[in-house]
């Protein structure tokens, strides 16, 4: 039986050969803890992670003591959100974020607010983006951390970061962003943004699952962050725990691959994207792409189809991997909350497909997918009208 047709890089990716190449050796004969300072298996093992460290630092434009390594980007949203809230619960106890985040953002946020902080969540415009003077309002002297993703999980807008980072640490807070989605996919140059904390990691960038990396500003004055799990003092105190040696070796890898392919990947998927949200208008009334398509990542296309029940279009589909939306919130039937905040749910709304493109994303499974989600959309518009549709 033939498998369905991949579109779904959002939620994850898979590794890339070259990258399980560069793992393979450090699950069998290279199989030492890092934290074993004694003997060769050991130096080993640590040489491999300050490389990997090096090479997640050179894509981001960071230097190799910046970088945490974590689990994974949700680990990396609760150790800064967290982290620097309890570090500075002196000086004040108000974080902001966005409406829009995802729910390892809005989770961290509810749980500091259960601890006595207030947190501030701003909303978007139609296309996604928060409203600058609205940030600048909401700031005040209790704020001690802002929180915007670079990137959305499902409509993949691009904040301005390098403005809001102006706006924070005008009114002198620090500022955190989810670049979970960003990294690998855009040039990420975290000096030329201004963020002082930045997440990833490596399963959306064709790594494993299970890693990912917390950036955490080094410059004068040093950032007030507490570690979230005790025990060992790894990661300069920052995350204890034995470090998953392959896995980082993946991240950095990844991370090192990215850098070469970033330019001519991105023109190709945006090539793609375009295409198929071409295809697909020539062949369907009433399609509307939900978020700016001049700021958004380029291998995302995300739209909606007015008349039409999202569960029945996905049913129909199952030769056709998409999503609806994040694959963080898997068995939740509540509507998207990103859609909801730039109102793209409610009564004519229609389904919603989110279409990621990826590396192995080829002209053929674009024009499979035209030709599928149009006839398929058709048949459901056609049901829906017939007389005998109750």
């Amino acid at each position: 039986m033939a498998r369905p047709v991949y579109l779904d890089y959002h939620a994850t990716t898979p590794v890339d050969p070259a990258v399980l190449e560069a793992m393979l050796p450090f699950f069998t004969e290279r199989f030492g803890n890092a934290a074993s300072k004694q003997h060769a298996y050991g130096w080993e093992a640590q040489e491999a992670v300050e490389r990997a460290r090096r090479q997640v630092a050179d894509l981001i434009k960071a230097s190799s003591n910046e970088i945490v390594f974590t689990s994974g980007a949700s680990e990396s949203n609760n150790l800064a959100i967290k982290g620097v809230a309890c570090a500075l619960r002196s000086r004040g106890n108000h974080l902001i974020t966005i409406a829009t985040e995802h729910k390892s953002v809005l989770d961290s946020c509810a749980r500091l607010e259960r601890e006595g902080f207030r947190v501030s969540r701003l909303g978007v415009d139609a296309d996604g983006f928060v409203d600058l003077a609205a940030l600048r309002g909401a700031i005040g002297e209790q704020t001690v951390l802002v929180s915007v993703m670079a990137a959305y999980n499902e409509i993949s807008m691009l904040q301005p970061l390098a403005e809001i980072a102006a706006i924070v640490h005008e009114r002198g807070a620090l500022l955190h962003s989810d670049a979970a989605q960003a990294f690998g996919k855009v040039p990420l140059d975290v000096t030329a943004l201004g963020v002082d904390l930045l997440s990833l990691t490596a399963h959306k960038c064709y790594g494993p699952k299970g890693t990912g990396a917390l950036y955490v500003r080094r410059q004068r004055p040093k950032m007030p962050i507490e570690c979230q799990i005790d025990g060992g003092g790894h990661e300069n105190g920052l995350r204890s725990g034995t470090l998953n040696v392959p896995g980082i070796v993946g991240l950095g890898a990844c991370a090192e691959l990215a850098g070469t392919l970033i330019p001519a990947e991105s023109a190709r998927l945006a090539a793609l994207r375009d295409r198929l949200l071409a295809g697909i208008r020539e062949n369907l009334d009433n399609v509307r792409v939900n978020g700016s398509l001049a700021r958004r990542l380029p291998h995302n296309l995300h739209v909606s189809f007015a008349g039409i029940e999202g569960e029945a279009l996905l049913m129909a589909l199952g030769d056709l991997a998409v999503s609806t939306g994040s694959a963080c919130s898997s068995g939740s039937q509540a509507p998207s909350h990103v859609l909801t905040a730039i109102g793209a749910v409610g009564d004519g709304a229609g389904a919603s497909i989110r279409f990621g493109l990826g590396r192995w994303t080829s002209d053929a499974d674009i024009e499979f997918a035209i030709h599928r989600v149009s006839a398929v959309v058709r048949s459901l518009h056609q049901r829906q009208a017939s007389p005998l549709h109750s």
